[in-house]
């Protein structure tokens, strides 16, 4: 026969253990709540701008690499053609893109890593604090080359220029 209150006693040491350890988990949870509010705040206020080599094109985007600015130099329509244009401007706000996505990779990386104490190794089924913060997303790489268009094709180069008037 077991001693009742030898037994009470192993169950009290084993229910403030316990309790000990769901207070460490709630107040670790309040603490990474009250981080990922920042994280978000801080992740929202991100925005990042790129200027082209030239100085021809400005462009700014938001934390999310959406573009919010795109401007021009007086000169830029004066400087180049409109197809290197575009692709300078495309250069340009995917240099901003790139500078946003590196802030933010930056700016979540310390929300990434998980806590002391893991809830899901507690309680099976239940989702872990570090998957429910989203991976940061890859920084883009500008092309190092763009691939050229090729010209459209003239009118007189099929032979049939409606400027040939051996026909009239």
């Amino acid at each position: 026969m077991t001693d009742p209150t030898g037994r009470r006693a192993e169950l009290e040491a084993r229910n403030a253990a316990m309790r000990e350890q769901v207070d460490t988990l709630l107040a670790e949870l309040k603490t990474k709540t009250a981080e990922l509010r920042e994280t978000q705040e801080r992740v929202q206020a991100i925005t990042a701008s790129a200027v082209s080599k030239d100085g021809s094109v400005r462009a700014s985007v938001d934390s999310t690499g959406a573009l919010t600015s795109l401007e021009f130099s007086a000169n830029a329509f004066e400087r180049t053609t409109p197809d290197k244009l575009a692709r300078l401007a495309t250069e340009t706000v995917l240099r901003a893109v790139a500078k946003a996505r590196t802030e933010l990779n930056e700016v979540i990386a310390p929300a990434q890593q998980g806590g002391s104490i893991d809830l899901s190794e507690m309680l099976p089924g239940v989702p872990s604090l570090a998957d429910l913060i989203p991976r940061p997303p890859a920084v883009p790489q500008p092309q190092t080359s763009t691939p050229r268009r090729p010209a459209p094709p003239r009118d007189d180069e099929d032979g049939d220029s409606f400027m040939d008037r051996s026909g009239w």
